[in-house]
């Protein structure tokens, strides 16, 4: 497989405070991540570093074969890489809207966001809810029409903090479904969790972070 992302000497301090200082990471395309430690050791700030969201010391870098810097962070990324939050802010608009809204920002034709949309809305199991106001669905709604708004875009590379944190059974197992289906088309994700299920998931990358370093494990078999 080919590397989508490569970090080597990546920290993070808050003042005389190191949170992390990590070797390499390395991320493989289309495969799946998920990032654990303990609370507070770093894993949702890491993933705001790799979206650009954040700044940390960083050594050499490269993205898609390229070399790059974290900072300022590289145009090539910003377009694809797209991070979702624990809790993803809704515009109280639609569903559907929601959904176009970054297809929309860049500069898409109605047609093409309006194909896209219903794809991702069929994809997401949530077509039925294409008119409803985002913030009066479950949190497990709220989940995937955030998922089916990043996927529209096409990333190269999906960070999801907490997916499934604070979701019930249901909801848990229908947000996890979808997981399969971007590393299918392309999309490498990292997902940072305590969730028992997504770790020991099939095929995924386990990368755990620890007293402020990267350790690293593969579960042998796929993702289903």
């Amino acid at each position: 497989m080919n590397t989508l992302l490569s970090v080597l000497h990546l920290r993070k301090c808050f003042g005389q405070r190191c949170l992390f200082d990590l070797d390499a990471l390395t991320i493989l395309e289309a495969c799946a991540y998920v990032l654990t430690g303990i609370n507070g050791s770093g894993k949702s700030t890491l993933l705001r570093i790799l979206a650009g969201l954040e700044t940390a010391e960083a050594g050499a870098a490269s993205f898609l074969g390229k070399a790059v810097r974290l900072s300022p962070y590289p145009q090539e990324m910003r377009k694809t890489v797209i991070y979702v939050h624990q809790h993803p802010v809704m515009f109280s608009t639609s569903v559907a809207a929601n959904i176009g809204f970054g297809l929309a920002a860049r500069g898409q034709s109605r047609r093409e966001i309006i194909c896209a949309v219903e794809e991702a809305m069929d994809w997401a199991g949530i077509g039925h809810l294409r008119s409803s106001d985002p913030l009066a669905l479950s949190g497990g709604e709220k989940q995937r029409v955030a998922l089916a708004r990043a996927k529209v875009l096409k990333p190269k590379l999906l960070l999801l903090d907490e997916p499934t944190a604070s979701l019930d059974g249901t909801a848990r197992e229908q947000v996890i479904a979808l997981i399969p289906s971007l590393t299918a088309a392309g999309s490498s994700v990292i997902m940072a969790t305590h969730d028992r299920d997504l770790i020991a998931a099939r095929a995924v990358q386990r990368l755990k972070l620890q007293d402020g370093r990267l350790q690293a494990r593969q579960n042998r078999m796929r993702l289903a």
